[in-house]
């Protein structure tokens, strides 16, 4: 029970955060920082700073590989696709396979944009929210399971310290 709600305070925790920045900076298009935050963090306490980093790093790989993609000024469809498989075959290659649907998230963000706005600036906006989102989450992870990871660690499970 306590690490539920230790997971929705950090997705609650995230919620604001997104939504008090976007309201400072004037910036309408938080839902992408918000759905990085989201994917970035963990309900699992043991494995959390490790999980929000490996997510961090996928998104990071989803991200580029949408801006690699822009680069060739394709269809959507060859764009998108052309970005899903360089997103796959990289998180492959760099064992990152359990998150390549975060880094696949990410790479949608980036490659997807409206018609009649200049495709650069969306992608840029949107990588720079999926950065601040990934950063946003690894703070939170950070500040949660410095404070509580001590005391929501089950008794009898051997620690690092022990």
């Amino acid at each position: 029970m306590k690490r539920l709600l230790i997971y929705i305070a950090k997705c609650v925790t995230g919620v604001l955060i997104a939504f008090s920045l976007a309201n400072l900076l004037h910036y309408n298009d938080y839902i992408w920082c918000l759905i990085s935050i989201i994917l970035v963090l963990s309900p699992d306490a043991k494995d959390a700073i490790p999980q929000a980093s490996n997510r961090i790093k996928a998104n990071l790989i989803g991200a580029a590989a949408g801006m690699t993609m822009l680069l060739f000024h394709a269809a959507p469809g060859f764009t998108v696709s052309g970005a899903v498989i360089i997103t796959i075959i990289v998180c492959f290659f760099t064992k990152l396979e359990t998150t390549t649907r975060t880094a696949l998230a990410a790479t949608i963000i980036v490659t997807i944009h409206e018609n009649g706005k200049y495709i650069w600036d969306t992608a840029l906006e949107r990588v720079i929210a999926v950065v601040a989102g990934c950063l946003i989450g690894i703070i939170i992870t950070l500040i949660f399971h410095s404070r509580f990871i001590s005391s929501s660690i089950e008794p009898g499970l051997k620690t690092n310290e022990s």
